[in-house]
């Protein structure tokens, strides 16, 4: 009996790790798109950024509103609405006419976007207890870079036979998991609680060191959406062909799964939020070599540093968060949490198209995001030792 449910929690943990691939390709496609639409709509860098800033806006009220939700209607219920939201919303953004209706369309997917990972995380900290809870939440965070690697693959291999346009309909497709989430998961709680309930714990459980955790959580964000959103860009103001920029970004995100699997295996073993701070370290050390780097080989190199210990850093934190908070409020707290760290995501890119239109080196640029990754590192390293005990 222990072993068929032991089978059953494996099969729903791949169901929803696939919501976070969906999540990431979207967003990769999206990274890659951004250049493309960049020369045919003869776009300015800051124009640029804002699609990525204008697409960060809709996740943040997709956190505050879905995560919440998912504390009133389940989390199975909410993760199928978000799911359909950003599909249906992709669908409409392939036949956006023009620069304006583009952003008001990416405003909708980025709710479904917003809504959709902590939710899933929210599912995944409530089948999982103890240290075992924070492995499976950054093994599930390792989905992001399958879905980096599948937009990466559809990039070369289909934008230049079916556009950007057509890339978005492949995206919408995803639509069709939730027929396999609303088959194959349950809930695990009974839910909703009582508003006055809901309100009261949701009161109690904001605490001083929440601050701190938005504050780390903003830093992520920051710099993680402000330098792998540009990526492609960066490399071709390098000098590098789109072909070649590509390349060079899959090997990079590559980097990314050794990066996951190490933290997984340190969140065994050490408490998450000194994951989440060796982590950060390790990928502000990234961005200063990033910053300097010359060659293919150094660019490369920097790139995987980059991209082992920011996704690492991000899992860890996605693991951190959700066991911070008790199980009726889980959603809420974790849809705030990620809500206001995508601020970070919106002043990061946007920052970054501002310094290359002024000609900021992108050594300065790069200066900056580590300067922000230590930031982040020792504000989690301030949280209380209690707020990393398992609590349930």
């Amino acid at each position: 009996m222990e072993n068929t449910n032991q089978k059953s929690k494996s099969f729903t943990f791949l169901v929803i790790g696939m919501a976070w691939m969906f999540d990431a390709m979207d967003v990769g496609l999206l990274s890659f798109i951004m250049s493309i639409v960049h020369k045919e709509w003869l776009l300015t860098n800051s124009q640029t950024g804002l699609i990525s800033s204008i697409s960060t806006v809709g996740m943040i009220c997709g956190g505050f509103y879905f995560g919440s939700l998912a504390d009133r209607i389940g989390r199975k219920n909410t993760l199928i609405i978000t799911l359909l939201t950003f599909s249906i919303g992709n669908l409409a953004l392939a036949a956006a006419p023009g620069f304006y209706m583009f952003l008001a369309i990416r405003f909708i997917v980025g709710m479904g976007l917003g809504g959709e990972l902590p939710v899933a995380a929210t599912y995944i900290a409530d089948m999982y207890r103890g240290p075992k809870r924070s492995q499976m939440l950054i093994l599930a965070d390792s989905f992001w870079a399958v879905g980096w690697l599948v937009a990466s693959f559809l990039s070369v291999l289909f934008a230049p036979l079916i556009g950007w346009r057509g890339l978005l309909i492949l995206t919408a497709l995803a639509g069709l998991f939730a027929l396999v989430l609303r088959r194959h998961i349950h809930e695990i709680h009974t839910l909703p609680t009582q508003s006055s309930e809901w309100y009261a714990t949701l009161k109690s459980e904001f605490r001083p060191w929440t601050i701190t955790l938005w504050i780390a959580w903003f830093m992520v964000m920051f710099s993680y959406y402000g330098m792998f959103m540009w990526l492609p860009s960066i490399l071709l103001d390098k000098g590098y062909g789109i072909v070649s920029g590509f390349g060079y970004t899959t090997i990079i995100i590559v980097a990314q799964l050794p990066g996951y699997f190490c933290a997984a295996w340190l969140a065994r073993r050490i408490k998450v939020k000194y994951v989440f701070s060796i982590y950060m370290f390790g990928t502000a050390l990234g961005a200063i070599m990033f910053g300097q780097s010359t060659t293919a080989l150094m660019i490369v190199i920097a790139g995987c540093v980059l991209s082992f210990f920011n996704l690492g850093a991000y899992g860890a934190i996605i693991a951190l968060t959700p066991d911070l908070y008790e199980n009726k409020i889980r959603g809420t707290m974790t849809g705030m949490a990620q809500g206001i760290g995508r601020i970070g995501a919106i002043v990061g890119p946007l920052m970054v198209g501002v310094l290359m239109d002024r000609q900021t080196s992108v050594n300065l640029v790069f200066v900056i995001f580590m300067i922000s990754l230590v930031i982040g590192a020792i504000a989690v390293l301030t949280l209380p030792a209690s707020q990393d005990s398992q609590k349930e």
